[in-house]
């Protein structure tokens, strides 16, 4: 579904991915782990073209999408769910999701996908009124999420979704997670929770300092001597 070929991005003077390839089969859930300024996020904003590449391709189901602008990357099926939420506080949880179904073409199915969202998330229909900033942070990543759902999208980038959460709140993000792409849509998921993020995804890229170095199965890359020391905390003898 997904292709990304030798992507360079920059900020500026400052090269923050250095010729990364990676790849999204439909259906999957794939990770992408690695400590903070290893290029992760800057990934994602440049498949979804809030950042342009100055190398590379991105591909779409075939079609090349990194000289697209963010809002026809989205109409062609790729929606975020953003680093920190970024949902907007003043307006309620309801107004929230409904702007997520902005750039529909299809809106008589928008009404089906809020009921989907509200069955994902069953606190955010308890809410749907509430203003988005009062939410605690689990509901405020529930919702950034549900939001990025409502756009109906084939691929859902996914962005440090347990950041700052309770255990508990982490165990729920990660089997709603499970339930999504278990309804049909395609994940691309960016954690700093690499035990948790590789335990719920088929395949797994490392990235360090804007270079993918290691890619493999979900389960093998567990085993990894250079993920447990690095991400997951091992120390070995």
């Amino acid at each position: 579904m997904l292709e990304v070929l030798d992507v360079h991005t920059s900020y500026g003077k400052i090269r923050a991915l250095k010729g990364i390839s990676l790849k999204v089969e439909r259906g999957e859930i794939v990770t992408l782990i690695g400590s903070n300024g290893a290029g992760k996020t800057t990934a994602l904003k440049t498949i979804i073209g809030t950042l342009k590449p100055h190398r590379g391709e991105i591909r779409l189901d075939g079609n090349r999408i990194d000289r697209l602008s963010t809002d026809k990357v989205v109409r062609m099926g790729i929606a975020q769910s953003p680093e920190g939420r970024r949902i907007f506080a003043r307006m309620s949880v309801l107004e929230n999701l409904e702007l997520g179904a902005f750039a529909r073409a299809d809106k008589h199915n928008v009404a089906a996908d809020m009921g989907r969202v509200l069955a994902l998330f069953p606190r955010l229909g308890e809410r749907l009124q509430q203003k988005g900033g009062t939410l605690s942070g689990g509901e405020q990543q529930m919702l950034a999420m549900g939001r990025a759902l409502m756009a109906n999208p084939k691929l859902l980038l996914l962005d440090e979704p347990s950041m700052g959460l309770s255990p508990i709140l982490v165990e729920t993000i990660f089997e709603t997670i499970r339930n999504i792409r278990q309804q049909g849509t395609t994940i691309l998921l960016v954690e700093q929770n690499a035990r948790m993020a590789l335990r719920i995804s088929d395949r797994g890229y490392v990235i360090q300092a804007g270079y993918i170095v290691l890619h493999d199965r979900a389960d093998d890359l567990l085993r990894s001597d250079l993920v447990r020391k690095s991400y997951l905390g091992e120390k070995f003898a």
